[in-house]
């Protein structure tokens, strides 16, 4: 079903309660009519409305991000990739309609039953042959893959969009897997401005939870020899990792 003019005017960042830090709400608005909205794919935009109704939209990525994400594989002409983290699949249907024919994303989710809420979309746009989705936890999948030296520089680009506390543990596992010139990218890593807030600023629950997870590891990777980083205030803050050793 396509998307309609009107439809795509309840479709803006206020009503996902999300994922920006520009300060100006017209400002994002106007990047999301100008440049993100127009050039969205159906697919997603089908997708994206789908997904803002359900009572977990918060975990999905933005437009511009997917965008961005979009243009950052087709730049690095990229053919194998991972997704840790999938929720409905927005970033993963931006990351399959930006590979080659012959790509492929092995997606990693502990639920399958919200990947099965997008996958009909994925299908649609003709791009399912290039996901193989994997249900579970990815630490323990993570460790088998690694024992496969093969599987070791195998990857073109990785995105972590997972739970905070394990994000870590997930760098210190796929630096190994990425080719060397590769791309890591870590979503959510100025976790709605609290990185640079003081401890006893008031803050939800939720984003209180994982700060020191967030802060933890932006440390770890600004220390980091074996990458060079950009931490970008999209979204919820993007981490890019380009492995150098």
């Amino acid at each position: 079903m396509a998307v309609t003019q009107e439809q795509e005017q309840t479709l803006g960042h206020k009503d996902l309660a999300h994922k920006t830090l520009l300060q100006s709400d017209a400002l994002y608005q106007y990047i999301l009519d100008t440049s993100v909205h127009p050039r969205e794919h159906e697919s997603l935009k089908e997708l994206r409305q789908m997904t803002k109704n359900h009572p977990w939209n918060l975990l999905a990525i933005p437009p511009d991000e997917g965008q961005f994400l979009s243009m950052l594989v087709k730049l690095m002409n990229a053919k194998n990739t991972m997704e840790i983290g999938v929720y409905t699949g927005y970033s993963l249907l931006s990351t399959a309609l930006a590979l080659p024919t012959d790509g492929k994303i092995l997606a990693l989710d502990v639920k399958r039953e919200y990947y099965d809420m997008g996958l009909p979309f994925i299908e649609k746009a003709g791009v399912a042959h290039k996901i193989d989705f994997r249900e579970g936890p990815a630490l323990p999948f993570l460790d088998e893959l690694l024992k496969d030296e093969s599987k070791k520089g195998s990857l073109d680009f990785v995105f972590v969009d997972a739970d905070k506390d394990n994000y870590l543990n997930y760098h210190k596992r796929v630096i190994e897997l990425v080719k060397i010139g590769g791309l890591i990218g870590y979503d959510n890593t100025l976790w709605h401005g609290s990185v640079a807030a003081p401890p006893d600023a008031p803050m939800d629950d939720f984003v209180k939870t994982h700060r020191a997870h967030m802060i933890e590891l932006n440390k770890y990777l600004a220390q980091d020899s074996r990458i060079e980083i950009c931490q970008l205030p999209v979204g919820d803050g993007l981490t890019l990792c380009r492995r150098m050793i």
